[in-house]
């Protein structure tokens, strides 16, 4: 499939090394967990990255990430992966050091189209630390959604074609046949889940007799398919966003039999309908996005409910507001909404969840000190997470960084789950 765009001429071995750009990053962090005084983490992270252009109109992209951690806190032992296709399982040394293929793909540009061809992230949608669109990738939670989405997000296999429709609109369509989903920490891991919106509890003296696990494993029945139109408007860049996937998260279901219950989890399909809007006035930005989830489930805590979970349709939106009229200075506030259609007695999360968040980024001595601050604020429970940043180019190629991540509120919000682990970062990053 490959080879119908590339001009063998074109990609002799003479020529491949003199058009091949490479470059890489070394960084070292460090995560002190304030409340047991100790490392939560002690990693380096080397990311070697090659783009190599096989012609006129194709380009070849690579990056691999290899990573080690002193402290083997955040994926304690060896995860079993069980929730990522082979194509794209990470490999091990130890328990202490992973090896990922992050990306690789094709670039190929037609006369009238683009197509990236491989491993990739495809992002929807641009608010800042929660999510409503950005859903086409899924996630790692190692360390919760404190990294950055980049990092965070697992790049799947994917062909996405865009394909200009008039001047000023663009289709974009998406096959991925990569049945690849959420790194879920595992019990004893140092973020791991423990919040009853997110892990069933069981009333005190049930036995749990056994456990399932049931990934989708069809190459093409179980893909993921997608498609977004996108175009510009008196100014505003508006976009119509549909997505055929399963969630990301599986349904953890439960099923009572005599002397205890049997836990099932499994991975349901949902349709995703939504849309995007930005525009800038002046120092001002104006953004929002929404979308529908046709079925999702949700825990519920009624002792008369068959397997513990709901099923209903949510519709999720973000409100975005940014401001750059301040020398140096970028301040944006958004605010999170979902409702849940179909809201039983019962069901743990509120009918209407309401979070809000504030960033401000300010830089100074030419850009090369960065200080900035992301604030994320549950409305209903009244826990969140402040995350906080200096930043120091200390030379072209040489970065230092100094952070705090601090959760505040009950153990049973989403935030408040992890008030225990408050921490102290410190990286240095070299580039090549």
């Amino acid at each position: 499939m490959i080879c119908c765009f590339v001009q063998p001429a074109l990609v002799s071995a003479e020529n491949l090394l003199d058009e091949a750009e490479f470059s890489a990053l070394l960084e070292t962090r460090f995560g002190w967990e304030t409340e047991r005084d100790e490392l939560q983490f002690g990693e380096a992270v080397f990311t070697p990255e090659v783009n190599m252009r096989l012609g006129e109109s194709v380009k070849l992209n690579g990056i691999f990430r290899f990573r080690g951690d002193t402290e083997d806190r955040l994926e304690p032992g060896r995860p079993s992966e069980d929730n990522r296709d082979a194509i794209s399982e990470r490999a091990f040394v130890g328990d202490d050091v992973d090896i990922e293929l992050r990306e690789l793909y094709l670039d190929i540009d037609l006369e009238d189209a683009f197509v990236r061809l491989g491993k990739q992230q495809v992002v929807w949608g641009e608010a800042d630390g929660l999510k409503v669109l950005d859903v086409i990738n899924p996630q790692s939670f190692r360390e919760f959604i404190l990294p950055e989405f980049e990092d965070s997000r697992i790049p799947l296999w994917t062909v996405n074609a865009e394909i200009p429709v008039g001047e000023d609109s663009l289709v974009q369509l998406l096959w991925i046949p990569d049945q690849t989903y959420n790194d879920i920490p595992d019990s004893d891991a140092a973020f791991a889940f423990s919040s009853p919106r997110l892990v069933p509890r069981l009333p005190a003296g049930v036995t749990v007799l056994s456990t399932e696990f049931d990934r989708p494993n069809s190459f093409v029945e179980d893909s993921d398919a997608g498609a977004r139109f996108t175009t510009f408007l008196d100014g505003w860049e508006l976009s119509a966003n549909y997505f055929f996937h399963y969630s990301d998260t599986p349904v953890t279901r439960r099923r009572l039999l005599p002397g205890g219950v049997a836990v099932t989890q499994d991975y349901e399909r949902t349709h995703l309908l939504g849309g995007s809007f930005n525009n800038a006035f002046d120092d001002w930005v104006v953004r929002g996005e929404v979308g529908y989830s046709t079925d999702r489930f949700f825990i519920t805590e009624d002792a008369g409910d068959s397997d513990g979970v709901v099923k209903s349709g949510e519709v999720s939106y973000v409100l975005g507001l940014d401001y750059q009229g301040i020398t140096d200075t970028f301040l944006s506030a958004q605010l999170f909404q979902s409702f849940i259609a179909d809201h039983e007695d019962g069901i743990v999360q509120d009918q209407v969840e309401t979070s809000a968040t504030f960033l401000v980024e300010r830089t100074f001595e030419n850009e090369t000190i960065k200080l900035s601050l992301l604030v994320i604020q549950s409305l209903n429970e009244g826990d969140g997470v402040v995350q906080a940043e200096l930043d120091y180019q200390l030379y072209s190629d040489v970065n230092l960084t100094l952070g705090a991540d601090i959760f505040y509120g009950d153990e049973d919000g989403l935030f408040g789950q992890f008030r225990n682990r408050d921490r102290i970062t410190f990286g240095v990053t070299v580039g090549f």
